[in-house]
């Protein structure tokens, strides 16, 4: 027969698992902070970019226009 030993575990054991739980949630948190102030960067540099295309797409649209103009 199995003592109570083997097969349940302990005050002492289930407050070890919980300190590890504790531990790992914390660690998971910094990773989570991490990954989202790398996202805030990423998704602003992506909005820089697209705002830069938008203002050279406009640039040579107007310069065409102002030399189209300018030529008659």
């Amino acid at each position: 027969m199995a003592s109570a030993s083997d097969s349940e575990p302990t005050l002492r054991d289930l407050s070890n698992k919980l300190d590890r739980l504790s531990s790992d949630v914390e660690t998971f948190s910094g990773d989570l902070k991490k990954f989202d102030e790398r996202f805030a960067d990423y998704r602003q540099a992506t909005q820089w970019v697209v705002q830069l295309a938008f203002t050279l797409i406009a640039s040579a649209t107007l310069t065409v226009i102002i030399t189209s103009v300018l030529r008659r």
